[in-house]
């Protein structure tokens, strides 16, 4: 499977539970990702994971954890359109 960018629209799909966005610039010898996804926890609250970091290493890895899942998503669209705004490209 060939994973091809789009462009970065601020407009996402409708209650979207995971995205993959990733960054490129050769000139700066820049290769990034930023994947998020929205899962359920244990406790019947809902974690947002987000994972970074260069393609090909070990990236950091966050967890929030929030009440319900439109808290959830609703960080998830925040912290895309922030990295949309830093030149990121959402893949498909």
């Amino acid at each position: 499977m060939i994973l091809t960018p789009r462009i970065c629209s601020p407009q996402l799909e409708i209650f979207p539970d995971r995205i993959c966005l990733h960054r490129m610039d050769s000139s700066r010898n820049m290769n990034r990702y930023y994947f998020m996804a929205v899962q359920p926890d244990l406790f019947g609250g809902v974690s947002l994971i987000r994972e970074w970091g260069r393609r090909g290493s070990a990236g950091k890895l966050h967890v929030t954890h929030h009440a319900d899942e439109g808290e959830a998503v609703n960080a998830l669209a925040d912290y895309s359109a922030q990295k949309c705004k830093r030149g990121y490209e959402v893949i498909v």
